[in-house]
């Protein structure tokens, strides 16, 4: 999954996917294909109108399309190697825990803003590892959306498909996700981050400093957002908003809230919503620290950021765990290593590492070998490159 094979997995699933579409569904697909996404830093900071630093990789979901007459959605993963239908004219639709409701929730979310989506036949294959903290889903939703929108001949711009990705996700599948995601899937750009303004969902695209490269240690812990934990969030950061309303009428979200203002009301919080809302409001803050870094070239103050926003989210905000701990802590050992911090929803999945480019296979090697031996587990270990945003491809057959 590095970088250097890029263009022999590209032309690899280019290669592979008509054929076996065809051989399936007897008929050639247009292909789509959107990126997964690692969060440099701001972690649940979208759901409370925040900012994120997220940068697409260059890991993707690919959808393989092509129309049928009747009203189903005939889909078949490749990684699973499991077949399931849609029926489109299902009335009162509910979710089933199963990988197709991010398909159904995005049929239905297009129809509710004005496709009229048809029937077709989906080839789904993915490149990103499923519940790393990558957002496997997100990479999901916009390629699926994507082939979907153009088997209807409608288009939407991609701030509205990444509106719509997000909807699904909150109203079929029940994850209260925020925007980011969708977002850095829909509008990726090669060797380019992502300051996004979660309020008004204006962003700037900001280069990645050179000679620095993008280790992702996956612990192999999944995680799944719809458990629960993480709408516990959100639910507490919304009664944190609710308490400090009543001292402070200009606040609408926690984006408002500045650490002052938290610190005067300290006492009228519980602990456990002061806790939560210091990382969201802390976290903010870190974002535009380390977007000013980046500008400046002041890479430890980069990696001093990093660090604080993993200690807020394992003590502040407890989405942490052992593994992801131990990631951080091996890393900090490591020579050429500029930061390290979780990245995703949390509870399992992956650390983004800031690594100096001519230090990443040594880093790689010795982190690996060091997860193995205090976990007994082994890792992933990805090098990978900010990507393109979703887009249809070419085949090559």
């Amino acid at each position: 999954m590095e970088h250097i094979s890029d263009q022999v997995r590209e032309t690899s699933v280019l290669d592979r996917l008509p054929v076996v579409f065809s051989s399936r569904f007897g008929t050639s697909p247009r292909i789509f294909r959107a990126p997964g996404r690692v969060n440099l830093i701001g972690e649940h900071t979208d759901y409370n109108e925040g900012f994120v630093l997220p940068a697409a990789i260059n890991l993707y979901t690919w959808a393989a399309i092509a129309p049928r007459s009747d009203r189903k959605l005939s889909v078949f993963s490749e990684n699973l190697r499991e077949a399931s239908e849609i029926d489109l004219d299902v009335s009162n639709a509910r979710p089933r825990d199963h990988w197709t409701d991010y398909i159904q929730g995005i049929a239905l979310a297009l129809r509710k803003a004005g496709v009229s989506v048809g029937g077709a036949n989906i080839l789904v294959y993915s490149e990103v590892p499923l519940g790393s903290g990558l957002s496997s889903s997100a990479a999901l939703e916009v390629s699926v959306a994507s082939a979907l929108l153009a088997r209807s001949g409608d288009s939407l711009r991609l701030t509205e498909l990444a509106k719509v990705c997000q909807s699904a996700e909150n109203e079929f599948v029940g994850a209260r996700v925020g925007i980011m995601d969708q977002f850095a899937s829909c509008f990726g750009d090669l060797n380019k981050v992502i300051l996004l303004d979660c309020r008004t969902l204006e962003y700037k695209l900001l280069p990645l400093p050179p000679a620095i490269s993008m280790v992702i240690c996956n612990t192999m812990v999944k995680h799944d957002h719809a458990s629960g934990e993480y709408n516990d969030r959100r639910a507490q950061c919304e009664q944190g908003v609710h308490i400090l309303q009543r001292s402070f009428s200009s606040v609408k979200s926690l984006r408002d809230v500045t650490l002052r203002q938290i610190e005067s009301r300290r006492e009228s919080l519980p602990d456990i919503i002061y806790r939560r809302c210091h990382h969201v409001i802390s976290e903010n803050e870190r974002v535009l620290a380390v977007v000013r870094a980046l500008q400046s070239g002041d890479l430890p103050a980069v990696g001093a950021c990093m660090s604080a926003s993993h200690l807020s989210l394992k003590n502040d905000y407890k989405v942490s765990c052992r593994e992801l701990d131990i990631m951080v802590d091996l890393a900090a050992s490591c020579a050429g290593v500029i930061g390290s911090r979780m990245t995703g929803g949390g509870f399992g999945g992956c650390t983004i590492n800031l690594v100096r480019s001519e230090s990443v296979v040594a880093f790689k090697k010795q982190i690996a070998a060091a997860y193995r031996k205090t976990t007994g587990i082994e890792p992933e270990i990805y090098i990978l490159t900010a990507g393109a945003g979703v887009t249809e491809v070419t085949s090559n057959v």
